[in-house]
This record gives C-alpha cells, sequence and structure tokens, in this order.
C-alpha cells in the first residue's frame, strides 16, 4: 500500500493511527481463485503480510458481460491505502462503469477506458462516509483489458503490469509517482509541492482513485487535481505466437522483485508446475522472504504459448530440493555435536523445505557483535577474510546454518532470485 507518513493538512488524526502499523508477525493465509477461458488461464495469490490491516483487492473476469464481448477478458489488481473502501469497491463496480462507456469500437476502447475511471471516481464520490471526511482511503489499479486481438494495458497509480513475450519482458505500465516531470507539473500548477518525494509530503503516489482530500482545488478539473483519477492506457497489438504470459502485481511485490527478476521467477516456475495458484503462492512467499513488508497480490494471466512444464526442469528441481535439504541436515548435524547437545537455534525460515524450493542462493547480512576469535575460526574457516569486530557479511546459504547460538548476532535475510537451474554450481564443499 502507498502510505501516508504526515496527514495532510485539516485531516482527523484518527483517520491516520494505523497507517504504517506493522504486526507483531505477518499474517501469511492467502487468498487464491484461478480460472481458465478465452483461450487463457489465470491465478492469483493475496497475502496481508506485515500490515496491520489487508487493503488490496482484485478482479478476475472471463468473459465481459456485455454484447458483443464473451470473448474478451479483465484482470486488475488495486491497492488500497487509509482503508480498503475504495479499491474493495473498484474491484466490484469498476468493470461496468468501463464497460458502460466503451463504444463498439476497439479504437474507442481506450477512451472509454478512461471515462469509466472517471466516472467511478466521481460516483464514489458522492458517497456519505467520503462526503462528511469519515473515510479517506485511496486506492491504485492497474489492470488488462484483453480482446481476442489486442492488450489494453491500464494504469492509474504504482502497481505495476509486464507482458513476457518471446523470453523477455516486452512491456511494463509506467509507475505514476510525484517525482516524475509531468506528474510534479501537475501538482505544482494545483498549488501543491513534492517533498520527500510525495504529494504535499505525504502520499507517495500521484494518481489514484479516491484520495479526495487531494482533489478539492477549485477551478481545475478531475485530471489537473493534486491526484489525478486518470489513467494511462498502453493498446498492444496480441502476437499470439509469441505471447507468453502477463503479470499485474501491486508495489508489495515489485519493490521487492524487479520485472526481469519477477518473469524469469514465473517461467522457471511454470516449467516445474502447471499449477497457476502455486506459482502465484510462491512469488508471494518469496517477496515476503525478501523483506516485503507491505500487502501482496499477484495475478497471472497465461496465454497459449506459455511455458509448459518441463520433465528436466522437475527433474533438476527435485534434486535441488533434496541436495539443500540433506544439506540442512547435515550442517544441523555439524553445529549439534560442536555445541555439544545444547539447543539449537539456527535463524532459517520455518518451513525450510518449502522455501529453498523456490531459489537457488539465501544470501544473508549478518552483523556481528563480539564474536570470540576461535568462533570465527570454526564458522568461516573457508572464507578468505580476517572478521572485524563488527561488520556485514553476505555469506552463501550453509554458512548461516553454522552459527545458531554460538555467536550474538542479529540477521537480516534478502533472497537473490536466480531463475535458471543452477544447480551444478552449487558448493560441493564447505
Amino acid at each position: 500500500s502507498s502510505l501516508f507518513k504526515h496527514k495532510p493538512s485539516g485531516s482527523a488524526d484518527s483517520a491516520y493511527i494505523s497507517m504504517g502499523a506493522f504486526l507483531d508477525k505477518p499474517k501469511t493465509e492467502k487468498q487464491n481463485s484461478h480460472g481458465e477461458g478465452n483461450g487463457l488461464r489465470y491465478g492469483l495469490s493475496s497475502m496481508q503480510g506485515w500490515r496491520v490491516e489487508m487493503e488490496d483487492a482484485h478482479t478476475a473476469v472471463l468473459g465481459l458481460p456485455a454484447p458483443g464481448m464473451t470473448d474478451w477478458s479483465f484482470f486488475a489488481v488495486y491497492d488500497g491505502h487509509a482503508g480498503s473502501r475504495v479499491a474493495n469497491y473498484c474491484s466490484k463496480h469498476l468493470l461496468e462503469h468501463i464497460i458502460s462507456a466503451i463504444p463498439p469500437t476497439v479504437e474507442a476502447v481506450k477512451a472509454g477506458i478512461r471515462t469509466g475511471f472517471l466516472r467511478i471516481d466521481e460516483h464514489m464520490r458522492s458517497f456519505s462516509d467520503f462526503r462528511n471526511g469519515m473515510d479517506r482511503s485511496g486506492s491504485t489499479a492497474v489492470g488488462i483489458l484483453l480482446s481476442p486481438d489486442h492488450f489494453f494495458f491500464i494504469n492509474c497509480g504504482d502497481s505495476r503490469a509486464v507482458l513476457y513475450r518471446n523470453s523477455h519482458v516486452c512491456f511494463s505500465t509506467l509507475d505514476h509517482k510525484p517525482c516524475n516531470p509531468r506528474e510534479r507539473e501537475r501538482i505544482q500548477n494545483a498549488g501543491g509541492s513534492v517533498m520527500i518525494q510525495r504529494v504535499n509530503g505525504s502520499l507517495a503516489v500521484s494518481r489514484a482513485l479516491g484520495d479526495y482530500d487531494y482533489k478539492c482545488v477549485d477551478g481545475k478539473g478531475p485530471t489537473e487535481q493534486l491526484v489525478s483519477p486518470e489513467p494511462e492506457v498502453f493498446e498492444m497489438v496480441r502476437a499470439l505466437e509469441q505471447d507468453q504470459f502477463v503479470i499485474l502485481a501491486c508495489d508489495g511485490i515489485w519493490d521487492v522483485m524487479s520485472n526481469e527478476e519477477l518473469c524469469d521467477f514465473v517461467k522457471s516456475r511454470l516449467e516445474v508446475s502447471d499449477d497457476l495458484e502455486r506459482v502465484c503462492n510462491e512469488v508471494v512467499d518469496t517477496c515476503l522472504h525478501k523483506g516485503s513488508r507491505d500487502n501482496m497480490s499477484v495475478v497471472l494471466v497465461c496465454l497459449p504459448n506459455a511455458p509448459k512444464v518441463s520433465e528436466e526442469a522437475v527433474r533438476k528441481d527435485a534434486e535441488l530440493n533434496k541436495y539443500l535439504e540433506s544439506r540442512v541436515e547435515g550442517e544441523k548435524g555439524w553445529l549439534k555435536k560442536k555445541n555439544k547437545g545444547t539447543n539449537l537455534s539456527l535463524v532459517l525460515p520455518e518451513n525450510i523445505s518449502g522455501v529453498f524450493r523456490y531459489f537457488v542462493w539465501l544470501t544473508v547480512n549478518v552483523r556481528i557483535f563480539n564474536v570470540h576469535k576461535s568462533m570465527k575460526k570454526c564458522c568461516l574457516e573457508k572464507l578468505p577474510m580476517n572478521l572485524p569486530h563488527c561488520t556485514t557479511l553476505n555469506l552463501p546459504t550453509y554458512y548461516i546454518l553454522s552459527w545458531g547460538k554460538l555467536c550474538n548476532v542479529c540477521v537480516f535475510t534478502f533472497l537473490f532470485i536466480n531463475s535458471v537451474h543452477i544447480f551444478n554450481k552449487l558448493p560441493r564443499e564447505v
């Protein structure tokens, strides 16, 4: 979610009490869905994570409920902030506003999508909770409207859509950030400012639905306000023999993975499993372990030329899992022996096998305080370096298994994703 760090002038404190707050531990239960039709398959996953509230929402519709559009499909992700009201309402009603505004020609679809966004934003503004200031929520929106021949990528905010074609990222929507020159110019023309890369020092996105505190400038139209509800719509002709998949995700995903990293990761997992919910769950779990502290939602739309399950990839994946799990057990045994039977405390995710299934390396930043010299030697004797009193190291997976309670360390884990199966490159000796 895009968070307020400071409340706008005139806002009630209570509306911002929970903004930026985190739970003691993440909520990892997931909401899943999948479907198939119109020559495509989709899966989705959404997780609350560390946030106090779940403010994401999504839409997935195969076959639009309008004359002549049964072979069209629509998918979207909504990333709410300051509450979930706008995101939830848009997930249920944005499509109907778009459909009602689309003329019966492909050329006019872009204008119809824009009109649909402006209509729903104006419609929600009439709700009593928004009029009296009791609800100040807003939401980004990223979506794709698919016809048999065209993609219409839709973006309003900093969620993102990418198209994977011919085994590379062919297209990505552009994030609407206040520091972008075009966005900054509109904000300043409306009497606002961009401070710490935020609208008036508060809102981290420059386009969104809702957020009516930022849409009150007299003499300015809806698309000229501090925050605009106008989406950017990108039309592309489909390349049926080359298009592989589309990913829609909120910034809780993109904060920790680049376009290329995520697409390569998804491609590698599709070669191991055709269960799209599972692949989406792996994306969300990976981003959680990479350090994302936000709500996380991802929609994966697989097109006819999407990667297929490969027996070789499945075999390599099984070998990798077996190798890593055996290495974990071996290192645990070594640590118990060195510790002479004392309690074992490993700084690793609880479901080791599940986490290791997704990646080859676990990079660990270790902050070491007052480690005894002998302990440095027994734990890191294979590393050609002298360990200072307080330092930060990047260590491969197996080194962290040697620490436990042997020394006083503070560990922060980050995952480096390498989607290529590099089993043969794994170290054979520690």
